[in-house]
C-alpha cells in the first residue's frame, strides 16, 4: 500500500510539472466540431489525437481506473486521449451496479479534465438497443454533468454486433437527442454495425438534423480479416464525407489475442497518419494477451517499467511518445 501511495505522490508531482511546461492536448485543440466530413480543431485542422483506451471496467482492467494511472499515461505515455470502456452486459457492469460504474467513469473522466487531455465516456456493449433506457439515463446524466467541458466525448454504443445500420440509428438517434437537451455541442461518436467496420453502409445513409455527430472505426492491425479490404471500405466512407474516429485498434487479432505483426501495424498506423485520424488503441490491463499495454501485475497506480509494459505496450508506447515529439 505505501509503494502505491509513493507513486501517486510522484504522478501528481509529476502531473505538475507536466502542466506548468507543457501546452496541453486542449489547450492546443480546443474544442472538436465537424467541418467537410472531418473532425476538426479549434483552428480547423484535424486534431489526430492519440492515446489508449481502459479495458473492461469490470475483471483485471478496472483497478486502473484511478487518477495516477490517467496522469501516468499523461506525463509518461504522452497520450492526448484516453478512452473510459464502461462495461455495460457483464457481471458487475453497468446493468448490475450503474452507480459503482457511473462512479469509477467519473473519476477517471474528471483526472483527465484535470490533466488536459480529452476522454471519451464509451458505452461498452454489443448489444445496445436492448439498454437503450438505461443508455439515455447514463448519457443524460453525463451531459448534464459535463456540458460546456470540451475534453469530454460520448460515444454511444461500442460494436454494435450483428445487427443492421437501421437498428443502430433508431439507437443513436434517440440516445444523441437525449445527449443535445443538456450539451448543445460536445462530440458525439455514433458506433456503426459488424463490430464498426461497415463504415461504408452507414455513409451512405448518415444521421442528419444534429451537429458535431463523427462515427467509430474499430480494426485490428495483424488480423488476416482487417487489411487492404477493411482499408478500402473506410476509405470509401471518407470520400463520402463520413467522420471518422478510431475509438479501437489492437497491433495483435480481432479476439485481442493472436500474432504481432509489426508490419501490418506500421501499414495500419501509416494509414492513419495519411487520413489524419485520432486514434485510441486497446487496451490497459495486465495480461498475457498481445493486445494488452501490461505484463500480470503490473502496479495499480501508474509508474510502470518497460520490464512491465508487453511488447504491444513498449510498441504503443514508442510511437504516442515520437509522436508528441519526444
Amino acid at each position: 500500500m505505501l509503494k502505491y501511495t509513493l507513486l501517486a505522490i510522484l504522478c501528481f508531482l509529476n502531473a505538475l510539472l507536466f502542466s506548468q511546461n507543457h501546452i496541453n492536448p486542449l489547450n492546443k485543440n480546443g474544442a472538436l466540431t465537424i467541418k467537410n466530413g472531418l473532425i476538426v480543431n479549434k483552428n480547423g485542422v484535424p486534431p489526430q489525437l492519440h492515446g489508449i483506451s481502459f479495458s473492461w471496467s469490470v475483471w483485471q482492467g478496472q483497478k486502473y481506473y484511478n487518477p495516477a494511472v490517467v496522469d501516468w499515461l499523461t506525463t509518461d505515455f504522452k497520450v492526448d486521449i484516453i478512452r473510459a470502456a464502461m462495461a455495460v452486459e457483464p457481471d458487475n457492469g453497468y446493468l448490475l451496479q450503474p452507480q459503482f460504474q457511473q462512479q469509477l467513469i467519473e473519476n477517471t473522466v474528471d483526472r483527465a479534465i484535470k490533466d488536459g487531455i480529452y476522454v471519451l465516456i464509451d458505452w461498452h456493449d454489443h448489444h445496445g438497443f436492448k439498454h437503450l433506457e438505461q443508455s439515455k439515463h447514463f448519457f443524460a446524466t453525463m451531459a448534464k454533468k459535463y456540458h460546456g467541458l470540451p475534453n469530454v466525448i460520448y460515444e454511444i454504443w461500442n460494436e454494435p454486433e450483428r445487427v443492421g445500420w437501421d437498428t443502430v440509428k433508431n439507437y443513436a438517434i434517440q440516445v444523441i437527442t437525449e445527449i443535445r437537451k443538456y450539451d448543445g455541442q460536445n462530440l458525439i461518436i455514433v458506433g456503426c454495425p459488424h463490430w464498426d467496420q461497415d463504415v461504408d453502409i452507414v455513409a451512405a445513409d448518415a444521421i442528419k438534423g444534429f451537429d458535431n455527430i463523427a462515427y467509430s472505426f474499430h480494426f485490428y492491425a495483424s488480423d488476416p480479416n482487417h487489411q487492404a479490404g477493411l482499408r478500402s471500405r473506410a476509405d470509401k466512407a471518407l470520400k463520402m464525407g463520413l467522420p471518422l474516429m478510431v475509438t479501437e485498434w489492437g497491433v495483435g487479432e480481432s479476439n485481442g489475442n493472436g500474432v504481432f505483426d509489426i508490419n501490418e501495424n506500421e501499414a495500419w498506423l501509416k494509414w492513419l497518419a495519411d487520413n489524419k485520424l485520432s486514434w485510441v488503441t486497446w487496451n490497459l490491463t495486465d495480461k498475457q494477451e498481445t493486445t494488452a499495454i501490461l505484463m500480470p501485475a503490473a502496479p495499480v497506480a501508474g509508474g510502470w517499467t518497460t520490464q512491465q509494459l508487453t511488447p504491444g505496450g513498449s510498441y504503443i508506447r514508442q510511437k504516442l511518445l515520437t509522436l508528441s515529439g519526444n
